[in-house]
């Protein structure tokens, strides 16, 4: 779905899965440092957004989920997943329920997937599930933002700042008194400087929780049963995670970033050596510079220096060891 933002003066469009919104507004580092002071927003409006109506929708949602939200409060922001029977993630959610409906927005093109599941799902209970992305649009304020939310919109409000479902038919006007533009590259430096992972960047088909840190955040431990619980169980009791989510801070003599996917090794092995991992996420950052995340076996250690490719990378720790 494309953005009617994408007329606005100076907007490039994103590519790959952010295809649709802009990548930026002509100025990368001038909206990162917006955000970062807490001034412009983000056209969101690719992203999924699913809601859930009905009595039952947070007992029902609380089965399903890893989350606690049986009793979640009316406003109260919270972000879950959904697992396989193994384990492994499928979905990201990041909700918030009004008093009557449950509002999540998850990564675009996941919105048909997670419908289909969520309606297998129904049975007996008294729950409507809908996709409503083609008439609402999610819009990102960052924290400390002073913009004004239109009355009855919903918020999610969290620590990174809030996300708006606004009716898509309000976008261009919103647009006009939200303050400067900033694109999803400026959006996605700020996710990588506070570590933040996403699905499909820094998961593949064989990610769990403990991984990437998304336990207590997006995965409740003292809950009842859901689908790939045992395997969340069995490494917070009896294991370890087999990889672990770094930050990397990269040699900024080089001209290009590595590429997600890049691998990573040692930096004292010989260039055909051992792979130890791979680069999920690399941007350039106003302050930091380019930086990354990255998913390692969890034995590297944590001082080793790393190599991607031929691009040096220090280690800052994530998930312990």
């Amino acid at each position: 779905m494309k953005s009617p933002l994408l007329s606005l003066p100076g907007a490039v469009s994103a590519e790959g899965v952010d295809e649709g919104v802009a990548a930026h507004y002509g100025d990368l580092f001038r909206e990162q440092r917006a955000l970062a002071d807490g001034t412009g927003f983000v056209d969101l409006s690719h992203r999924g957004v699913i809601t859930v109506t009905g009595e039952d929708r947070l007992s029902w949602l609380h089965l399903l989920l890893t989350q606690h939200v049986s009793d979640l409060p009316t406003g109260q922001a919270t972000e879950a997943l959904v697992l396989s029977a193994n384990g492994h993630i499928e979905h990201a959610l990041y909700l918030v329920d009004d008093g009557t409906t449950v509002w999540a927005h998850v990564e675009p093109g996941t919105q048909e997937t997670l419908l289909a599941y969520l309606e297998s799902m129904k049975f007996f209970y008294r729950v409507e599930v809908a996709d409503r992305t083609a008439d609402i649009a999610v819009v990102h304020l960052p924290a400390g933002s002073i913009a004004e939310v239109p009355e009855g919109v919903v918020v999610q409000e969290t620590a990174y700042g809030r996300e708006l479902f606004l009716p898509r038919a309000d976008l261009e006007s919103y647009a006009e008194k939200a303050g400067p533009p900033a694109g999803i590259l400026a959006h996605e430096a700020l996710r990588v400087e506070h570590h933040r992972p996403r699905l499909g960047f820094e998961t593949d088909h064989r990610t769990i929780p403990h991984e990437l840190g998304w336990i207590g955040t997006a995965v409740h431990l003292q809950k009842g049963c859901y689908r790939g619980q045992e395997t969340v169980a069995r490494v917070q009791n009896l294991g370890k995670p087999p990889r672990r989510l770094v930050f990397l801070h990269l040699d900024g003599s080089e001209v290009h970033l590595p590429a997600p996917g890049t691998e990573l090794r040692v930096a004292d092995e010989a260039p055909d050596g051992r792979k130890i991992g791979f680069i999920t996420t690399s941007v350039r950052h106003h302050e930091l510079g380019p930086v990354a995340l990255a998913l390692v076996k969890r034995n590297v250690p944590v001082d080793a220096p790393l190599m991607a490719d031929t691009t040096a990378a220090a280690q800052e720790v994530v998930v312990e060891p």
